[in-house]
């Protein structure tokens, strides 16, 4: 019997490119596999020991011979390589159309909206690396009080601010003007916050980022949890790319390391159902910056405390380790790829060693997790309970 899982996501640690990667322009994408080429090695002996060199497909790491988990990977089907796509396939929905993207810049007309509402020009408007664009436009920034507008490849509209120039709660106000504006055809996956401390030369972005997501456009498991009395706990940014729906309590992060601390946190507490979270420091701090060697070192500081968090796990808990989308740091541009995720699952109630193959769909884990705690499924995905418990 399992009352609780755990669903805990390391942002955008893809292990290879996906069939339809070409489609992305990610062929020879591989997060993992890339890093470990490029810095001649990893040691990841927790991960390794739950079964991620035995995951088809890995590449760089080994297989053992008797790992203590379940193991696999999965496909993805909704269009896209972004948090929102991933994160919402995994609680259980599909898209099949890509959210919208901006490569040149947002129109004018929305521009003008933006200035008019919160009384004030802008800078930027342009698709960006958030810490090269604080660097170009910091110093103007400072010298004017506008703020920073700028995208990504990803579907989204951030807003950049020195917390002394712009103050976090205005700032948050004009994600919420931005949000407003930015639906219907216009309509991006997330505003975001981004804000940042220190002096010219050496702008640093602070922890208090704020996403503000569109809803989910169906019921998630998340949903269906919460309706049937379950605790929906979120840690990390996981309550604003749901845009707080089908969360119970939630928890904001500093970085990874709060993120294990405030996960063992909640499973030291009596609660039962799901606790969801995310570690976004892979891919804000080193997959999107290129940073091949400060990815693998936050990678085996998370693995470091792997043993920790499997010891504040219950008799009636089980954790699913997985991804959302890959961020290969070796790879071209600085755009998240289009890869498989691994899916590493632990508990008393899982039989060690079981390859649970490749999944069809993210979807396949909010199947799995609606079967385990008996509530309806979203439809989507296939639960692979059977297999590995």
């Amino acid at each position: 019997m399992v009352n609780r899982v755990v669903l805990f996501v390391i942002d955008s640690v893809g292990i290879g490119a996906l069939p339809d990667a070409e489609e992305f322009g990610d062929v020879g994408a591989n997060t993992l596999g890339n890093i470990i080429k490029a810095e001649g090695g990893i040691h990841l002996p927790n991960l390794i020991s739950l079964g991620l060199g035995n995951i088809d497909g890995i590449i760089g790491i080994d297989p053992i011979e008797s790992p203590l988990g379940a193991y696999g990977r999965s496909d993805e089907v909704s269009q896209g390589k972004d948090t929102t796509t991933g994160h919402w396939e995994l609680a259980g929905l599909h898209l099949t159309k890509p959210f919208k993207t901006f490569p040149d810049g947002f129109p004018e007309s929305v521009i003008q909206a933006f200035e008019e509402k919160i009384g004030k020009k802008i800078l930027g408007n342009k698709a960006a690396s958030g810490t090269a664009i604080i660097e170009e436009l910091g110093e103007e920034h400072l010298k004017t009080g506008y703020p920073i507008v700028y995208t990504s490849a990803d579907s989204v509209f951030q807003i950049a601010a020195h917390e002394e120039v712009i103050p976090i709660e205005e700032l948050y106000k004009m994600c919420r003007i931005a949000r407003e504006i930015m639906m219907g055809d216009h309509a991006v996956a997330r505003i975001i916050a981004r804000p940042f401390v220190g002096t010219l030369g050496s702008f640093n972005r602070t922890s208090n980022r704020r996403d503000f997501s569109l809803n989910p456009p169906g019921e998630t498991v998340l949903d269906i949890a919460k309706r049937e009395g379950f605790d929906v706990i979120a840690v990390g940014k996981i309550e604003d790319i749901f845009n707080g729906q089908g969360i119970t309590e939630a928890v904001h992060t500093e970085d990874n390391m709060d993120g294990i601390d405030q996960t063992i946190n909640y499973l030291n507490k009596e609660n039962k159902g799901i606790i969801f979270t995310n570690l976004v420091d892979f891919d804000s701090k080193y997959g999107h910056r290129r940073d091949a060697k400060g990815y693998k070192q936050a990678l085996e500081d998370m693995d470091q405390r792997i043993p920790e968090l499997l010891k504040s796990l219950k008799k009636d808990d089980m954790i699913m380790i997985v991804a959302d989308h890959g961020n290969d740091p070796t790879f071209k541009g600085t755009d998240h790829t289009r890869e498989y995720i691994p899916i590493l699952i632990y508990g008393e109630a899982v039989k060690p060693n079981v390859n649970i193959g490749t999944r069809k769909s993210f979807a396949d884990i909010a199947a799995t997790i609606a079967d385990i705690l008996g509530i309806p499924s979203t439809g989507k995905g296939d639960s692979f309970k059977s297999l590995m418990m």
